[in-house]
C-alpha cells in the first residue's frame, strides 16, 4: 500500500479504502491469515494489517491536509469542501456503503478509525464524516428500498453532496419522542410543518433525514422518518449558530412551512421513525465517541510534545513529576474510551446488540476528551490560553461531545438501564 499524497489535477489521492477491502477479502478466501476474517474481541489487542494501514493514510491525510488550516477553518467558520471532496474519493464519506452503491464496503470499526484520526486533525471535519456516515446514510442503507438507495445514497458518497439528520427540536431536546414537527398526507404527498434544531451540516447539506409526527395519539409509534432534498420548497433554514467549538461544520435550524414531498419519500413504514431514530443513534454514538478519541489524542500530542520542550527551574518541565501524572491520567482515559469504542464498533459489525457498549463509548470518549483538553491546558499554562497553540480550540471542541446525539446523564440512564435488564 502507497501513503497518502496530496491531490494533484484529478489524480485520486491515496489507497481507496474499498480497494483495501477487497484485499482482505482476497486473503481471505485464500486463508491467508490477515487478522481480520473474524470479528473477534482479540482484536482489541492489535488491530488487523489492513485496518492499521487504513488507519495510518488517514493520519497521513490529517496531518498533511487537516491539522494545517483547523485553526483557519474555525476562524472563518469555513466548510472544507475540498478536503471533504478528497476524502470522498478515498471512500471515508460512505465506509459501510456497499461498493455496488459507490461507497468503500468496509466494517464499522474501519469508520471509528478512520473518524477518530480525522477528528484528531480537525474536529469540524471529523463531525462532518460522521454525520455523513452514521446519521445520514446509515438509517438509508438500513431501512430504505432499493430505490431509495440508489437515490439517496450512491450520490452522497463522493463528499461532492453531504446529508443531515433532523431529530431535535427547540422544545423536545433529549425527549426524542416528543416530536411536534407534523406530517400529514394530502393526496401523493406529505405536507411536513415545524422546526428542527441543531442540524449539523444544515448549510452544506443536499438531503436530510427528517422525523415528524404522522399519528398524534399513537405518542413516539406515531413518529415517522422522511427523505427531504435541500434546498427545497417550503423549507428554509434559521440562522448559522455562531458556536463556542467546530465552528467549520454549519449548525441552523431546519423550518418547515407547509413542504410537499412525494409519498415515496417516507423512509421505512408509517410509524417506524422513533424505532429508525434510536437505532441510528447508537451507530452515531460510535462515530462521536471516535471524534472524542481524536481531540483527546490531539490534546495530548499537544501537551506531551510542548512538556519536552518547555524548560522551567533548569529543566524540561517532562521531567516534573507533576507534569508527569498528568501526561498519565490522560493516557490512561484515551486508551480506556478507545478500548470500549472499538468494542462497540466490533459487536455492530458481528450483529450483536451494542446499545450499552455505544452509550459507554460515547460517555467514556466524551469525558475523556474534555478531561484531557482541559489538562492539556494546564500543562501548557498561558500558552494554551491563546490561539498560538491549538490546545485552546481542542478545549472548546472537546465540549461538544458531551452534548450532542446524547448528552453525558442520557448515556447513563441508556446504560443504566440496560444494566438493570441483565440482572431481571
Amino acid at each position: 500500500m502507497l501513503p497518502y499524497t496530496p491531490r494533484r489535477g484529478t489524480k485520486k489521492i491515496g489507497p481507496n479504502m474499498a480497494a483495501l477491502f477487497k484485499a482482505r477479502k482476497v486473503c481471505s478466501a485464500l486463508g491467508i491469515a490477515v487478522g481480520c476474517a473474524t470479528r473477534s474481541l482479540t482484536q482489541l489487542a492489535a488491530l488487523p494489517e489492513l485496518h492499521q494501514m487504513l488507519r495510518q493514510t488517514c493520519r497521513d491525510y490529517a496531518d498533511k491536509e487537516l491539522a494545517p488550516i483547523a485553526g483557519q477553518l474555525d476562524k472563518t467558520h469555513t466548510f472544507p469542501a475540498k478536503q471533504i471532496r478528497e476524502l470522498g474519493a478515498m471512500g471515508v464519506m460512505a465506509v459501510e456503503v456497499p461498493e455496488s452503491l459507490g461507497g468503500a464496503g468496509m466494517d464499522y470499526l474501519a469508520y471509528s478509525l478512520a473518524v477518530e484520526e480525522l477528528s484528531r486533525g480537525c474536529a469540524s471535519t471529523g463531525v462532518i464524516v460522521s454525520v455523513n456516515n452514521s446519521l445520514y446514510l446509515g438509517p438509508v442503507l438500513k431501512f430504505g428500498t432499493d430505490e431509495q438507495k440508489k437515490q439517496w445514497i450512491t450520490p452522497f458518497t463522493t463528499g461532492e453532496r453531504v446529508g443531515c439528520f433532523a431529530l431535535s427540536e427547540p422544545g423536545n431536546g433529549s425527549d426524542a419522542g416528543a416530536a411536534s414537527t407534523m406530517a400529514r398526507q394530502e393526496g401523493d404527498c406529505w405536507v411536513l410543518n415545524g422546526t428542527k434544531a441543531w442540524i449539523t451540516n444544515s448549510y452544506d447539506a443536499s438531503a436530510a433525514v427528517v422525523l415528524a409526527t404522522t399519528d398524534k395519539t399513537l405518542k413516539h409509534k406515531g413518529i415517522s422518518a422522511f427523505l427531504l432534498p435541500m434546498p427545497h420548497p417550503g423549507l428554509s433554514l434559521g440562522k448559522r449558530e455562531d458556536k463556542l467549538g467546530i465552528r467549520a461544520s454549519s449548525t441552523a435550524n431546519l423550518i418547515l412551512d407547509d413542504c410537499r414531498i412525494p409519498h415515496g419519500n417516507l423512509l421505512g413504514q408509517c410509524g417506524m421513525g422513533f424505532k429508525i431514530a434510536m437505532q441510528t443513534l447508537d451507530s452515531g454514538r460510535i462515530g462521536i465517541a471516535s471524534q472524542a478519541l481524536g481531540i483527546a489524542q490531539a490534546s495530548l500530542d499537544c501537551a506531551a510534545d510542548y512538556a519536552h520542550k518547555r524548560s522551567a527551574f533548569g529543566a524540561p518541565i517532562a521531567k516534573m513529576q507533576a507534569i508527569q501524572f498528568k501526561l498519565a491520567d490522560m493516557a490512561v482515559a484515551i486508551e480506556s474510551a478507545r478500548l470500549l469504542t472499538w468494542r462497540a464498533a466490533l459487536l455492530r459489525d458481528a450483529k450483536q446488540p451494542y446499545t450499552k457498549e455505544a452509550a459507554m463509548a460515547k460517555l467514556s470518549a466524551s469525558e475523556a476528551a474534555t478531561f484531557v483538553s482541559h489538562q492539556a491546558i494546564q500543562v501548557l499554562g498561558g500558552m494554551g490560553y491563546v490561539t498560538d497553540m491549538p490546545a485552546e480550540r481542542h478545549y472548546r471542541d472537546a465540549r461538544i461531545t458531551e452534548i450532542y446525539e446524547g448528552t453525558s446523564e442520557i448515556q447513563r440512564l441508556v446504560i443504566a438501564n440496560q444494566v438493570l435488564k441483565e440482572y431481571q
